[in-house]
């Protein structure tokens, strides 16, 4: 029984091989691969690598090697379709019946991506040509070297109304194809069939293999109805389905450990030939859910980046609201907006690449976005005004399919509405009354560590302590895939504990599955070294076993949860201080709700760290 390719890929695609495999070979994480036992020949050294990158496995010791079908084949000693049909199941596709009308369509398909090709090379012969001076000097303008036109394939269109035409006709390619195809217009009240693009410099659009399915057209004339124009939809061009330099990207992605998306096809360009390589973009509409899908695979954390304008904001809300309901544990989006309206290739033109990088280290989370989105401008002076910004941020929350996401999204909010509304205050302990309600009050009233201050912090918050969970996650990182969010949302003061603990999260999120040595080693090339040895020095580790490497996994986690409780623990009971110093000269209604509010949350978490000493 035979499978369109498409379908075939998309399984492949669908499923990852480690899942599958994880289930009767146990794997470890080596870098970008699994390692385990070979399942196929008896040994007891591990030879056998899992690649979900590339889509194989393969034995150094047997020889097996395949991608996931033919693991479930070998595995389960199944059929070709018997595989295909599991493993189909497992994805929740359906499996297509094979007609022969099936088949005509991928051969139809497969001779559609011919004369696509052979588009393709006529619009790069044109470009080179006595036809493509304008487009040339165009090019040229635009500051891009002929090294980034050969790697992109860029073509021209000439102004003529049929020159592709006779061109393709004269390769024995037939009017019908070419018109199925997107390359000629038929008009529907009759007459001869004409050329869709005419007097455009041509970007070849490819698929996930790199095999040209579609055009993009940016017109030389300033008069042309439309500045850019695209393949229509066609047997091969679904334009929400597919990402503009996908293939190009996905290997540059995986070195990177990130993907950035950016609005149109010089953007794209621009950033490759300024270093960039991992950077791909949408094909003239907001991100679909399949796109995002795509990038999903390429990154846990595409960073999307947007124009700095008012256009280029309102992309980026729209993205948002079309990402909430897909976020998955450890699957988030980030943004970057660029400064005074410009757009990627304005900025690596006229900065440099350091320019662009640093806009993308500053990427916000999606979690940021919608806040600022709920929060901005808006009248937050009463209680019934509070209460709506409330309802909007839960409603957005709750629209998170995943339960788990959805809870701590929920979290998430009510904790910074809690910062929002507390009074700010300027010194600890909290002498005069210099507070307003609705300021931005950052660490929950913690006491801020200047910059560049290492030594320990008042009020029984020790930066001992702040050293010793940082030292453990880093000694430990299968902390993070375990109580990533709980790590992530301890607040510590700000300065170089704080920075280190936000690049710890951005870089394990990046290289999972590193060993401590490996993913200390990896801060270090990251220039973390100073303040990583701040971290694991001898005062941070020598009192606290469980941020040792050699402690056991149970003892570890046991110490590790038992530090958090009791971190937070201190930090509750600063608060409660701060709102009992209050109420001495405030007799706001909400700011004694607030101190009753806080003393049941003292009085439970003196509970649970008592519990969990004498456990």
């Amino acid at each position: 029984m035979a499978f369109p390719d498409s379908f075939l890929e998309e399984l492949r695609n669908r499923v990852p091989l480690s899942g599958v495999v994880g289930r009767s070979v146990r794997l470890i994480k080596r870098g970008r691969e699994f390692t385990g036992l070979c399942p196929f020949h008896n040994e007891k050294t591990p030879s056998f690598t899992v690649n979900d990158d590339k889509g194989f496995f393969h034995c150094f010791g047997c020889g097996a090697h395949g991608d996931v079908i033919g693991f479930v084949m070998r595995n389960a000693g199944l059929s070709f379709p018997e595989a295909v049909e599991q493993i189909a199941q497992e994805a929740g596709l359906a499996v297509p019946q094979v007609r022969p009308e099936d088949r005509q369509k991928a051969d139809q398909a497969a001779t559609l991506g011919k004369a696509m090709e052979e588009a393709a090379k006529w619009f790069q012969a044109q470009l080179q040509g006595d036809t493509g001076t304008e487009a040339r000097a165009y090019i040229r303008k635009r500051g891009l070297t002929a090294d980034t036109v050969e790697r992109f394939r860029l073509g021209y269109a000439p102004a003529s109304r049929t020159a592709l035409k006779e061109a393709m006709l004269a390769r024995n390619i037939p009017e019908t194809m070419l018109v199925e195809a997107g390359l000629l217009i038929k008009p529907e009240e009759g007459g001869a069939s004409y050329d869709r693009f005419r007097n455009r410099v041509m970007f070849p659009i490819g698929d996930r293999r790199g095999r040209v399915i579609a055009f993009g057209g940016r017109a030389l004339d300033p008069d042309a109805p439309a500045k850019y124009l695209n393949s229509p939809e066609t047997p091969l061009f679904h334009k929400g389905f597919n990402l503009y330099n996908h293939a190009n990207a996905r290997e540059a992605a995986r070195e990177a450990g990130a993907v950035v998306v950016v609005e149109g096809y010089m953007d794209v360009i621009a950033l490759a030939q300024a270093g960039i390589a991992h950077a791909v973009a949408p094909l003239g509409t907001a991100l679909t859910e399949e796109q995002m899908a795509l990038l999903w695979r390429l990154s846990n954390e595409p960073i999307l980046c947007f124009d700095g304008d008012n256009a280029g904001w309102r992309a980026a809300l729209r993205a948002a609201d079309r990402a909430v309901p897909l976020l998955e544990p450890g699957r988030s989006f980030r943004f970057a907006i660029l400064p005074g309206g410009q757009d990627p290739d304005d900025l690596v033109r006229s900065q440099g690449r350091a320019a662009m990088d640093e806009v993308l280290s500053n990427a916000l989370p999606l979690a940021d976005i919608l806040w600022r989105r709920e929060t901005e401008n808006r009248p937050l002076d009463t209680p019934e005004r509070r209460a709506a910004l409330e309802a909007a941020l839960i409603g957005l929350a709750n629209q998170i399919k995943s339960p788990a996401v959805q809870n701590h999204y929920r979290e998430h909010f009510r904790a910074r509405m809690r910062n929002l509304f507390a009074p700010a205050r300027t010194a600890w302990p909290p002498g005069g009354r210099n507070w307003s309600p609705g300021r931005i009050r950052p660490g929950f009233g913690r006491p801020q560590q200047p910059e560049g201050d290492t030594g320990p912090i008042t009020s029984g918050l020790s930066g001992r302590t702040e050293r010793a969970l940082l030292a453990a996650v880093v000694a430990h990182p299968w902390l993070l895939e375990d109580h990533g969010e709980v790590f992530a949302a301890l607040s510590f003061p700000q300065g170089p504990l704080d920075s280190l603990k936000s690049r710890i999260l951005e870089e394990a999120s990046r290289h999972p599955g590193l060993d401590g040595e490996a993913f200390a080693a990896h801060l270090r090339q990251q220039g973390l070294g100073p303040q990583l040895d701040l971290a694991t020095g001898e005062s941070g580790r020598v009192l606290e076993p469980f941020a040792r490497a050699g402690t056991a996994r149970g003892k570890v986690e046991k110490g590790w949860y038992q530090a958090v409780q009791r971190y937070r623990l201190a930090e509750l009971e600063q608060e409660l201080a701060a709102a009992e110093a209050d109420l001495a000269s405030d007799t706001n209604p909400e700011a004694w709700q607030r101190f009753v509010a806080l003393q049941a949350e003292v009085g439970s978490a003196r509970s649970q760290v008592s519990a969990s000493d004498t456990d």
